[in-house]
């Protein structure tokens, strides 16, 4: 019942794999910059190092010539030649001295670099400086050779040798850490390829196959054996899509079922309607036990046609989303009330408790079907309530809370009995009188929620009292 494995999937353009493998490289170089930084430093320190190394060597050369005016250019320009300098200052014994080419140009900028300072931020800040700023600058290195610390030596030389020097070393570890990153980049994600992203490109597949055709079962996933996260994605996965193929069998069957019922109801309806003709007829028969039994010949037949209107009604119903506007809450309540057969009811005294400047932003063809089935279910409690000791009444109320507006639609008549109230808003179950379907409180409340909105039953002493919860206007 699985997707065909021959079908490859489909990846995005800037899918997973890409994302995952540019994520691993970059962070391999951002790690392989911050090691840069250190390795770079050292390479420059010790390139200093030799070279005030190779100048303690020239000093030690110096010291064992009586005079330096002994020196003669050939011995100088080696000197210098072996320490790649333009000049040497020598200083030991609070003596010292200078030996320096003949043609020596004159120094644009000059930059010093004490090798007696090891801090670890300056080294980085100086190597740094040296690879920005140090094409044309003429560098002024300080130090001491090895085993010599009574001499201290001054090399001045240009910076562009050890700059050339640090560039190619930095390219060479720049293309290293290339290659490391590229590897280790290519051999975590065939790891995690084989472990993630292929199980979730196959879900996804799936997801998008079973959209597409819900009905197929051989579009449910089968879930592999895996213990961990992954393997509980697809076993619920694989049950959610269970549910819905299921959800969607019994759903066409409840379709088909509704529509057969709903043609026997049709002709149910015109049956029944002529056999009301028919009692109207025999209603007018002035035999004494046709006359006694007319009435509740035509009550009944009454009872069987509204019922069967109301499934036709509830049958056709389609789920619209509201169209919000501002509406007068008072008026359409009283317009409401009108439809309902409240309001001028020759018996039920009827009063609308809103006050006048109160706007809300609802559907108005929607919610006066809400305030209808509630108000027309009240009257027709009242109706047959037997209350002689005090007038019938319907009420509207109105309480503003924080976020909501509160509106309570009740009446003293009845009240419900305790089999209505525990099937509330349940279609064909929750009507509280006989005959009744229940399918008015049950779309009132798919009205109101589509609103943002609630509607519930109020458990007052005396009549019934619904609350229909709506969210207040945000400007």
């Amino acid at each position: 019942m699985s997707v065909p494995q021959n079908q490859p999937y489909q990846r995005a353009r800037f899918g997973l794999s890409i994302k995952l493998i540019t994520m691993i490289i970059s962070m391999i170089m951002i790690v392989e910059v911050v090691i840069y930084l250190p390795s770079v430093a050292n390479f420059r320190i010790r390139w200093l190092d030799d070279r005030v190394q190779v100048a303690g060597v020239a000093a030690r050369v110096i010291e064992t010539v009586p005079d330096a005016m002994d020196l003669t250019p050939d011995m100088i320009n080696n000197l210098l030649k072996a320490a790649q300098a333009e000049a040497l200052v020598v200083r030991m014994q609070d003596k010292s001295q200078l030996i320096e080419r003949l043609d020596m140009p004159m120094p644009v900028a000059v930059v010093g670099a004490d090798t007696r300072n090891r801090e670890s931020l300056e080294l980085i800040v100086g190597a740094l400086d040296v690879i920005i700023n140090g094409s044309d600058r003429t560098m002024r290195i300080i130090g001491s050779p090895t085993g010599a610390q009574d001499i201290i030596v001054e090399v001045l030389m240009s910076e562009a040798n050890l700059r050339q020097e640090m560039l190619a070393y930095s390219r060479n570890i720049f293309w290293l850490s290339l290659l490391v990153a590229i590897a280790t980049a290519a051999a975590i994600f065939f790891f995690l390829n084989r472990l993630l992203v292929q199980p979730i490109g196959r879900m996804t597949q799936n997801m998008i196959a079973f959209r597409k055709t819900p009905e197929d079962a051989n579009r449910i996933i089968v879930p592999s054996n895996r213990k961990d996260e992954v393997g509980i994605a697809e076993r619920e996965l694989s049950m959610m899509e269970q549910d819905i193929f299921t959800m969607l069998r019994q759903k066409q069957h409840l379709a088909d079922l509704g529509l057969a019922v709903a043609k026997i109801n049709h002709d149910l309806r015109n049956t029944l309607s002529a056999a009301q003709m028919l009692s109207d007829q025999v209603a007018t028969l002035e035999d004494p036990q046709v006359q006694r039994l007319a009435p509740r010949l035509v009550t009944t037949l009454d009872r069987a046609i509204n019922f069967a209107q109301s499934v036709l009604d509830y049958g056709r119903q389609k789920t619209v989303p509201p169209k919000f506007e501002h509406v007068d809450l008072r008026a359409l309540i009283d317009e409401s009330a009108i439809d309902a057969g409240v309001r001028s009811h020759p018996s039920i005294e009827f009063a609308n408790e809103v006050p006048d400047d109160v706007v809300i932003n609802v559907d108005p063809d929607q919610i006066s079907r809400v305030f209808v089935n509630i108000l027309k279910n009240a009257r027709e409690a009242l109706e047959v309530y037997k209350k002689a000791e005090a007038t019938k009444r319907v009420f509207v109320r109105l309480e503003e809370q924080a976020n909501c507006y509160q509106i309570k639609i009740g009446d003293n008549g009845p009240g419900l009995p305790p089999r209505a109230k525990e099937n509330l808003f349940v279609a064909f179950d929750g009507s509280g009188r006989a005959g009744g379907t229940g399918l008015g409180l049950v779309i009132a409340k798919e009205i109101t929620e589509s609103h943002g909105g609630r509607l519930s039953y109020l458990d007052t002493q005396e009549g019934t009292t619904f609350c229909i919860e709506l969210p207040t206007i945000k400007d």
